[in-house]
């Protein structure tokens, strides 16, 4: 039977005792050694005399502004949130289990080097300070955070888990004995909503001569704040951070910055195991022997209306990982790296790496599992690595399906060295960009070469961002930070330079006479007469967009190939092959519902695609009676580079934004640093906090504000200074 991984402290109904006096004073005296200093943007830049003080009053500023997201992220880790929603995530949580092994990370905190003891020490005692400070707060489950917490994950990315394709319900099919369709993995041209943008431009690109970095980040809106820290230890960075990381996750310091973008490089393994029974126990084949199949209690809790309760799993594991699902016959077990000491080391010391050498070492370390980096540095190099932790595999297979699990030739041989991955450094194209798309089109004819490489190291295939973006940098020249902005700023949608065209041609070649070709006349005119830029006071986009969502199901089933990800790919085959009929009448129906929903089918682009924000609760409620900005951009799937994923709700007629651009940042390094950036609403979660919206308005148009990096500067703009406590 095998360790579990439900340590004393998880136990249902455990109250936690009040902290003792001497915890009281440890908190308070390393509070005293802190200051806080909020702008007049509210972003918290956090003085420290050690890093674990800067990490301690980082953690107490995060609480302020959104204690509930970062309980929440920590909640989803340790595999709880059916104890908060009830049984419908009773298999998220067992999925979670899974692969992050919970006393593994108490394991590795426990071996974990000195310094980076004190951090995550610090980390649970400025969220712990903030709750014995702030009684009125109430968690919705811990009420005590730990050190070992942060050890719950690889590479800093709090909600990248790596499965290869296995869903929750696969999974759930799987433990409840169920059939799951193959086809319903691959549902796999939809809006995106998730996904980045990383630029990086050469001093030969740029108006000063200096290297500047774009950092845009595409995610679920509110998902990340904007913070500085900052200690006597070398310790000076800007950015992002993921609620209840202690480190930047994407940013900068006064050397160097870098900037993650999600890639499909293979770092997660489905094993085809041959199980079957033995003197009534179950084993499965490897090598020619039969090994036991490990077994594995889980209990797991949810909440109810009448109380706790609690379901029992057995879950199953082999050398490779754990069972997760059942293919034609087949158990599948995944072998992945969800969680490891080295990730957070990883990911600390690249927050204080002095250039691209320094850089370079933490790169070495290879465990940021789940992310490509864009980086740009103070002397002026530029370089872009399409992942980190590669696994060197048996090239004879095919690792984007499930391989054998029987031969020790599907074993991974370590890890590629950092040198032998896809990258680029200092491209004589002086641009870099990766928007979730191959690497081979990175820096124009610079770029590496796909025929140098495994396919499992980049099975990413192009999108439409990637097309734009590489378009708008090779063209431009003396970039300055407003300039690179613009760029990133690009409205042009690229899907639509296929599709539209496609559909026109479709409605020209019914019969004058048939009623569809007479019904769309006057929408079709306006789409041919579309220069495929979004604008707020554009009718074309609104008839593109709403149009184009309803033909998803289609552009799935012309699919070229499974497990390839190549967008451009898709909509091309779809344009030149697909019915009339088939683009006409969701274009009809469009119609149709816009009138039914307004009055008119004329309805521009921003009197429908709205940015709002009415609560800083988890799940923000959307009213169309409420106040709203315009928005005019879209969806990254188009092409946009500024990706707003919007939708209508159960009751609104017009959309909202969920997702896109979350934190958005363009630096230029030089003997003196300068940056501006743009957060998606305001740093703030509290409704009467004047930063909850602040941004909201600048959000919605673009608009950047001026990041205070030097002291002086922060100084000059500082609403209010304190230790946290106070």
């Amino acid at each position: 039977m095998m360790k579990l991984p439900l340590l004393f402290f998880f136990l249902s109904g455990m109250v936690w005792a009040q902290p003792t006096t001497t915890e009281v004073a440890r908190w308070q005296a390393q509070a005293n050694r802190v200051t806080i200093v909020r702008d007049n943007w509210g972003i918290p830049h956090v003085y420290g005399k050690t890093d674990a003080d800067a990490v301690f009053g980082l953690l107490y500023a995060q609480c302020e502004d959104d204690f509930a997201r970062v309980e929440m992220n920590y909640i989803e880790k340790l595999g709880r949130k059916a104890e908060v929603y009830g049984e419908q995530e009773l298999y998220q949580d067992l999925y979670t289990r899974l692969i992050i092994d919970s006393a593994g990370a108490v394991a590795d905190y426990q071996k974990s080097p000195a310094w980076l003891k004190k951090l995550c020490q610090a980390f649970a005692d400025g969220i712990n300070f903030y709750l014995y400070k702030n009684p009125q707060v109430k968690p919705a489950l811990l009420t005590r955070f730990e050190p070992w917490y942060p050890l719950l994950w690889t590479d800093g990315s709090i909600g990248a888990i790596n499965t290869a394709d296995v869903t929750v319900d696969e999974l759930k099919a799987f433990y409840t004995g169920q059939e799951y369709p193959i086809a319903q993995r691959f549902t796999l041209f939809e809006e995106n909503t998730l996904g980045s943008n990383g630029f990086a431009l050469a001093p030969t690109k740029t108006a000063s001569g200096k290297a500047i970095l774009y950092i845009n980040p595409h995610v679920t809106f509110y998902f990340r704040p904007e913070v500085h820290v900052v200690s006597e230890e070398g310790l000076n960075a800007y950015g992002a951070v993921t609620w209840g990381q202690f480190f930047i996750y994407q940013g900068f310091n006064e050397n160097c910055g870098w900037m993650h973008t999600s890639c499909n490089v293979d770092v997660a393994d489905l094993y085809r195991e041959k199980i079957t029974t033995q003197n009534n126990k179950l084993v499965y084949t490897y090598n020619h022997q039969q090994r036991p199949v490990q077994q594995q209690t889980l209990a797991l809790n949810y909440t109810t209306a009448a109380g706790r309760q609690r379901k029992t799993f057995t879950a199953y594991r082999t050398h490779h990982g754990p069972i997760m699902a059942k293919r034609e016959g087949a158990h599948l077990a995944v072998k992945a790296n969800n969680r490891s000491l080295n990730g957070l080391i990883q990911s600390w010391q690249r927050t204080k790496a002095t250039g691209l050498a320094d850089f370079q070492k933490t790169m070495a370390l290879r465990n940021n599992t789940s992310n490509s980096t864009v980086f740009a540095d103070r002397a002026g190099n530029i370089a872009f690595w399409h992942g980190n932790f590669v696994p060197i595999r048996n090239r004879a297979y095919d690792w984007s399906k499930p391989v054998d699990g029987t031969t020790p030739a599907t074993e991974w041989q370590g890890l590629h060295p950092v040198a032998e991955t896809v990258h680029v450094i200092n491209p004589a194209s002086g641009w870099i960009q990766n928007c979730n798309s191959t690497p081979f089109t990175c820096a124009g004819e610079s770029s590496p070469r796909r025929e140098r490489y495994p396919a499992y190291m980049a099975p990413d295939g192009e999108n439409f961002r990637g097309l734009n973006a590489a378009r708008v940098l090779a063209t431009g020249a003396a970039f300055t930070i407003d300039k690179t902005i613009q760029a990133g700023y690009n409205t042009y949608l690229a899907a639509f330079e296929e599709l539209v065209p496609a559909l026109v041609r479709a409605h020209g070649s019914l019969p004058v006479s048939d009623t569809l070709r007479t019904a769309l006349r006057e929408p079709i005119a306006l789409l041919a007469a579309w220069d495929f830029h979004t604008h707020a006071n554009s009718v074309a986009t609104t008839l593109a967009v709403e149009w184009a969502q309803k033909l998803s199901g289609s552009l799935r089933k012309v699919y070229i190939e499974e497990g390839e990800d190549d967008q451009v790919q898709v909509v091309r085959t779809f344009a030149a092959t697909a019915d009339a009929r088939a683009l006409l009448t969701p274009l009809y129906h469009t119609v149709r519902e816009l009138k039914q929903k307004f009055g008119s089918w004329g309805m521009a682009w921003g009197d429908i695609n709205r940015f709002q924000r009415v609560s800083g609760s988890l799940e923000n409620p959307y009213d169309d009676a409420q106040p709203s900005w315009p928005v005019a951009f879209t969806s990254a799937t188009w092409g946009m580079l500024p990706s707003y994923n919007s939708r209508s709700f159960a009751n609104t007629k017009k959309r909202y934004g969920v997702s896109g651009n979350s934190f958005v940042c363009a630096v230029e390094f030089g003997e003196r640093l300068r940056a501006k950036s743009l957060l998606a609403g305001g740093n703030s979660s509290h409704k009467n906090s004047p930063h909850f919206f602040d941004q909201g308005q600048m959000y919605a148009t673009g608009t950047f504000k001026d990041v205070y990096f030097y002291k002086e500067d922060v100084m000059q703009h500082a609403r209010r200074q304190y230790t946290p406590g106070e």
